[in-house]
Formats: C-alpha cells, sequence, structure tokens
C-alpha cells in the first residue's frame, strides 16, 4: 500500500500564500509522488473561505495546539481575529487528510496554520519562534506524520521505512 501525502498547495506553485506568492518546491520527488497519485494538494486557508491575497495572520503569544484547545487567538495585522476561519482551515485539512487516506502531510513552514518546525511569534516583527501551526498540530494529534518543505529527504525516508 502506498502511503498518500497531503501537501500544501502553494508547495506545488500555487499562488495562493497570504500575500498571492507561491513557495514551490516541486522537484523530481514530488513529479514522481504526483505521478504515483500519492500527492492531496490542499490549501486549508482557501478551503476554510480565506481570500488570496490576504492580511498576514498570527498566533498571538501561542501555538497551533493552544488556539484549537480555545487557549489562544490568531489575528491579522489589521487587529481582526481570525481565529475561527484558521480553526476551520484545520478541521478542514484534518477531514481532507483522513478521507484520502493520507498517513503523512508536507507543510509549509511558518504559516499560522501549515507551520510544523517554526510559527512567527505573534508581533508581526519577522521573528519565528519553534511551534506548529493549528493544522500541522491537528494533523499530528490525529496521527499524521507532519514534515516542513525542508524536510523533504526525512518524508522520503520514512516513506521508504514504512513502505520497505
Amino acid at each position: 500500500m502506498i502511503n498518500k501525502i497531503l501537501v500544501s498547495a502553494c508547495l506545488m506553485g500555487f499562488k495562493i500564500r497570504y500575500n498571492g506568492s507561491e513557495k514551490a518546491q516541486v522537484n523530481a520527488q514530488l513529479t514522481r509522488w504526483q505521478k504515483e497519485a500519492r500527492l492531496v494538494i490542499h490549501c486549508p486557508e482557501l478551503a476554510a473561505g480565506l481570500p488570496t491575497p490576504r492580511p498576514p495572520a498570527e498566533i498571538i503569544a501561542a501555538n497551533g495546539k493552544d488556539v484549537m484547545h480555545g487557549d489562544a487567538r490568531i489575528f491579522e495585522n489589521t487587529g481582526r481575529d481570525v481565529t475561527e476561519h484558521y480553526q476551520l482551515a484545520a478541521w478542514l485539512a484534518l477531514r481532507t487528510a483522513q478521507e484520502s487516506g493520507c498517513t503523512a502531510a508536507l507543510l509549509t513552514d511558518g504559516s499560522p496554520t501549515c507551520g510544523s518546525q517554526f510559527i512567527y511569534d505573534g508581533t508581526f516583527s519577522g521573528q519565528h519562534k519553534s511551534g506548529m501551526g493549528v493544522a500541522a498540530s491537528l494533523l499530528s494529534e490525529h496521527g499524521i506524520a507532519v514534515f516542513s518543505e525542508t524536510q523533504l529527504a526525512e518524508l522520503v525516508n520514512w516513506i521508504e521505512e514504512r513502505e520497505g
């Protein structure tokens, strides 16, 4: 059985990040996996109805797990509370992963949704800190292995170990 991978749409070249850009990581490995029908390309924020472009948003003085447990909030740099949109984004990512049979996720680091190694610190100063965004946290809590775009080699090894 092949392991399916939920992958951030912006990593596949879709210009859907908050500022209308992409973070294309399309390389030979991802192209091969796409041909093998392993990849489930998804943008949690778009699925939750957030527009492109949209104001930058950060988790304030916490992490994604705190937000998902109702103990923290996400605000745009405009001061607008967008916590519920991002919580919905996380739940939609989990539903998509589960319905598609994904065992892993390759997500965009830094995002309040998809960050898995780091997120921004909530001050809108460009500083980041260790931690997960809301979707990365929820996926991880539900047994889906989460990797950032800088961990592609680790994901390849993880897949190879599982599939022999």
